[in-house]
């Protein structure tokens, strides 16, 4: 998990910001943190907690 540091240095960076052109991320530290717990747990994509959201659909925002 991060932390709300952490989260403060990484999310400008991220889609959905104030000021970004086209479509607007939501709930970006849970989609990060999503990705995170897959690479720590070297879990297929399938396996991603329904608390993490769609499975499908994190891996196709992680492919963009």
């Amino acid at each position: 998990m991060l932390t709300d540091a952490q989260w403060a240095r990484i999310a400008p960076l991220l889609p959905g910001r104030a000021g970004t052109k086209g479509g607007r991320g939501q709930d970006n530290r849970r989609f990060v943190e999503a990705v995170l717990w897959l690479m720590r747990n070297g879990c297929r994509w399938r396996a991603l907690l329904v608390e993490w959201g769609n499975w499908h659909t994190t891996y196709i925002r992680l492919q963009r």
